[in-house]
């Protein structure tokens, strides 16, 4: 197999507190740490891009959940995408591009089984993005958990974001009658309408949801996509139509409370109007890749689909990138690019 000197240690980011409410520098401690040589079957990858994202604050926490939370003490891992430095696998060479689930730290050792080439004549980043998980779960959430209809009326919450700016194009070019999209500043409103192609949008700092949504959408909605949570579902629950869809993607509003969120005050409406609310991990919708690559791989090479990440040169300022996506510093996805 391939080989390569490897260095002996490379740095990680591990979790050295558990947050209280938001989470803070402190709560991070970047650490050298050693380079494992690769065992049969494994490859080493020098990482390229990291993706931080909403889901890892809940994994901070000490509690039960769909994924085990990170241990104190110990790196963290998330999406990543490098080159492989060294293999001891069939059919990984050195030079190759590969996405995984290790991500925190400059160098992954992991078995090549866990790992997926991908064509670097694409930008390696758009893996983490568009091509990515984040690309599936708008493809798979609005599709398949939303049952999306041509002439559907949407609205996104959280539309600058990177899985929202995703949802809503791919509503226009599967036939929606409306898109509508919120998001937290007047130029995240701006670029929704003019670059991302949403037919309207709105700042949810600037007033009540609810109000603001009857005014952009004033015969309802089909299909409420949810990042956000709290006051935008109630908004939603009160906009949608009969027989009308939501699909539970995030609450983000919600992550960093230190108090019990309250409900929705209007769930009631659910049985009147005969809603459905069903929440969604993108886990659940690999079946739909295939599919998911060709549609949005086309839209791609065609032009059709407006692609903006948020980066963050320097592995040293991961930390902070993660804490200003939960603040809304990012359009787009937000990504790390480490450096040399």
């Amino acid at each position: 197999m391939a080989e390569q000197t490897l260095p002996a240690t490379g740095r990680e980011w591990h979790l050295a507190a558990r947050p209280n409410g938001w989470p803070v520098p402190e709560d991070f401690a970047l650490v050298e740490a050693p380079v494992q040589a690769p065992g049969a079957g494994q490859i080493v990858v020098r990482n390229e891009f990291l993706s931080v994202d909403p889901y890892m604050r809940g994994r901070m926490n000490d509690v039960k959940s769909y994924v085990p939370p990170f241990r104190l003490g110990a790196v963290m891992d998330g999406g990543a995408v490098g080159r492989v430095v060294a293999s001891e696998a069939e059919g990984f060479a050195v030079g190759d591009a590969v996405l995984h689930g290790l991500g925190w730290r400059e160098y992954a050792t992991l078995d090549a089984a866990k790992s997926v080439k991908v064509d670097a004549s694409l930008p390696l980043q758009s893996y983490l993005g568009v091509l990515g998980m984040t690309g599936l779960t708008a493809y798979a959430g609005l599709l398949e958990v939303g049952g999306f209809k041509p002439g559907d009326a949407v609205f996104v919450s959280g539309a600058a974001g990177a899985v929202g700016s995703m949802v809503g194009q791919i509503a226009k070019l599967r036939g929606a009658s409306l898109v509508v999209g919120s998001a937290g500043s007047d130029e995240k409103v701006r670029r929704l309408t003019e670059d991302f192609g949403f037919d309207a949008a709105f700042d949810y700092k600037n007033g009540p949801v609810a109000e603001q949504l009857a005014k952009v959408a004033p015969e309802g909605i089909d299909i409420y996509f949810d990042n956000v949570g709290g006051e935008h579902l109630e908004a939603a629950i009160g906009a949608l139509k009969l027989k009308g869809r939501a699909v539970l993607c995030g609450a983000i509003a919600q992550y960093n409370d230190t108090n019990p969120p309250i409900g929705p005050r209007n769930l009631a409406l659910a049985i009147g109007k005969r809603l459905r609310l069903e929440g969604m991990l993108v886990g659940d919708h690999y079946g739909l890749q295939p599919q998911f690559v060709a549609e949005v791989g086309e839209w791609l090479r065609e032009g059709k689909l407006v692609v903006e990440d948020t980066v963050v040169d320097g592995f040293e300022n991961t930390a902070d990138a993660f804490l200003g996506m939960l603040h809304g510093a990012n359009t787009g996805k937000m990504l790390v690019r480490l450096n040399g």
